[in-house]
């Protein structure tokens, strides 16, 4: 009778303890899926406060900009004319690359 008890005792801790075990790896999934989600959380607001300081930054400079940077009026433009682009032909151009090769050696008679 003893012996019963003992094993039946035996029998309900070995039970006891597979479902405590079976528990605790499933909450170690769970905790282990949240650090995840969680580190990448942490990653994307490190990017976002760099984004963040990168536009005060040029905010800031443009800010101070503003204050080194005068004011102009039109009589204070210099206005350029104009300059005609030159076209040249397309011969031209093959003939003198052609004779620039010859003179810098790169087209050679012979070995």
């Amino acid at each position: 009778m003893i012996h019963q008890i003992f094993d039946t005792l035996n029998i309900s801790l070995l039970v006891l303890i597979f479902t405590l075990f079976f528990l605790s790896l499933d909450s170690q999934r769970k905790w282990s899926n949240t650090y995840k989600t969680l580190s990448k959380t942490k990653a994307m607001n490190n990017n976002l406060i760099d984004y963040i300081s990168k536009t005060e930054e040029f905010y800031i400079s443009e800010l101070e900009s503003f204050k080194t940077y005068k004011k102009t009026k039109p009589k204070d433009l210099i206005y350029l004319k104009k300059i005609e682009k030159k076209k040249k032909s397309f011969f031209k151009k093959k003939l003198r690359s052609f004779i620039e090769g010859f003179s810098e050696s790169q087209y050679q008679r012979g070995y």
